[in-house]
């Protein structure tokens, strides 16, 4: 079973997970809320954007009291949207986590907020890896993926809770659901696709967001506050991208 269920019914959260291909890295999320919730933890396998949102339909349909309470962590934030669009009376509020920018624009400062959190070295590496990812010629890129996963999170977060350093080692994401996936989405984002869909949401939309994560806040912020009736965004002192890995904001992100 592709999908993992925490405390008790009616289960009225489902915590989507980011990479794509990150399974199961939204695990302590799940199981916190779980103290006051049924949730559910549905793991992506599919390696096209519909595949996953039919995939979650079908995952959450089994378990879950509709409508539903959509919580997406970055790559999950973008696919709860999408999920949503589909399916609007299934959902009755997203909240999104470490969203990744909506607009091609804010895509620069998420790269160079990156780099300048590097030395020079591993700056030019981040470079490299970018580029050798992308080359449809590279066939085998597992080391490509798990060098990116370092230097990234290096640049991400803030400062970790010690359970949360272990918890990242013992899950690197799938990456071949990582390469067509993510491919796929950041051509949405670049032809302004992704904007659209996102535009169509008529439930509420909460989305959290770290001061330190270098995906830019305004890159969410902005074009979901222009395009959205019922949005609003809440920042997170000394916090990155995973809110909940956080020694300073976890609590407040709770």
């Amino acid at each position: 079973m592709k999908l993992r269920l925490y405390g008790k019914e009616p289960f009225i959260i489902a915590v989507v997970h980011g990479g794509p291909g990150a399974r199961g890295s939204v695990a302590p999320v799940a199981k916190e809320m779980s103290k006051y919730f049924g949730v559910l933890e549905p793991l992506q396998t599919k390696t096209t954007v519909n595949g996953q949102m039919d995939e979650l339909f079908n995952e959450l349909s089994v378990y879950a009291r509709f409508p539903i309470t959509l919580i997406g962590h970055s790559w999950g934030a973008w696919l709860s949207i999408i999920f949503t669009t589909k399916y609007p009376d299934y959902v009755n509020k997203l909240i999104l986590v470490g969203a990744g920018p909506f607009e091609e624009k804010y895509v620069d400062d998420l790269d160079n907020t990156r780099k300048k959190r590097l030395t020079k070295k591993e700056s030019e590496e981040y470079s490299s890896v970018l580029k050798r990812l992308n080359d449809p010629n590279i066939a085998v890129k597992d080391r490509l993926i798990a060098r990116l996963g370092q230097l990234v999170a290096k640049t991400d977060n803030y400062c970790l809770v010690e359970s949360a350093i272990e918890f990242m080692d013992e899950n690197s994401a799938d990456v071949s659901t990582y390469q067509s996936v993510w491919a796929e989405a950041a051509a949405m984002r670049k032809s302004g696709k992704l904007l659209a869909i996102a535009s169509k949401i008529k439930c509420p939309v909460v989305a959290i967001h770290g001061d330190y994560d270098p995906h830019p806040s305004e890159g969410v912020k902005i074009p979901l506050a222009e395009n959205l009736k019922d949005f609003r965004i809440v920042l997170l002192n000394n916090c990155g991208h995973s809110p909940w890995k956080e020694i300073y904001a976890k609590a407040e992100f709770f």
